[in-house]
């Protein structure tokens, strides 16, 4: 359904709804833009602008495949789009990538919604990340990411299998893990001001709930929300409640 929304323009791929406040939400390193039918779906009649950007996990060059070359990215396509004053939501590696752009550009982020966020666990990739091996195991390793392993349909465990068999995604891949890895932001979050929202799932297995109450102690203007019974992907497994918590945070806050 959501493919058929897809524009591709210039050199970008994304989905663009409704008129508002803009919201740029960005994927996970093993996500797609399906991951956020639901806020998708919601915010363009709440009276917002919903863009989600495909990231090129699988189209940089070795060498750049990178947190920062993504954060450049993403603001090549904000200037591209003439955007100045984002909302930015980002689920794992995207929240890594909204967190550093937030860094470099903070007068251009009105606030910053997390999940799953890698950025201070330095296994967030690395053992939440399947290694190549047969369907079996990628289909054990995708159902560790729910607390729900319904979630993880065939549909969603076949793309993760394509990728990790594929040689030239799988080291893109494994090259941005490493950088996520490499990139710990534990030093730059007290300096960040920006408005943030931390929603995190309580049987989160990728990045436990500590992860989420260290970013909550370390960035300074941050508030911190719960899902129970919700793995590391809250906007799939409970997307009305995500949709509930981001929506009433961004109005007390007049984001």
């Amino acid at each position: 359904m959501l493919e058929k929304q897809i524009i591709a323009e210039a050199e970008y791929r994304y989905i663009e709804l409704g008129e508002g406040t803009p919201v740029v939400i960005l994927h996970g390193l093993m996500g797609g833009l399906s991951n956020f039918e639901g806020v998708i779906n919601y915010f363009p009649i709440k009276g917002y602008k919903i863009l989600v950007p495909e990231l090129p996990v699988y189209d940089l060059p070795i060498v750049d495949s990178s947190v920062k070359s993504l954060a450049d990215f993403l603001n090549n396509f904000l200037n591209f789009k003439n955007l100045e004053e984002v909302v930015l939501m980002g689920n794992s590696l995207g929240g890594h990538v909204a967190l550093l752009y937030t860094k470099f550009y903070p007068e251009k982020v009105k606030g910053l919604i997390i999940t799953g966020s890698s950025g201070l666990y330095e296994n967030a990739m690395g053992d939440g990340y399947p290694k190549r091996g047969d369907y079996e195991y990628i289909k054990a390793k995708s159902e560790e990411v729910f607390y729900d392993p319904k979630i993880a349909t065939k549909e969603i465990v076949d793309e993760v299998f394509e990728s990790v068999n594929d040689r030239n995604k799988l080291l893109r891949t494994l090259a941005i893990a490493k950088s996520a890895i490499r990139h710990n932001m534990a030093k730059d979050l007290p300096n960040m001001h920006t408005r943030t929202a931390i929603i995190w799932g309580a049987q989160d297995s990728v990045t436990p709930p500590n992860v989420a109450d260290e970013f909550n102690s370390l960035l300074p203007n941050s508030d911190l929300y719960w899902i129970d019974k919700c793995g590391h992907a809250p906007m799939m497994e409970h997307p009305d409640r995500f949709n509930e918590i981001m929506h009433s945070w961004m109005e007390k806050y007049n984001i």
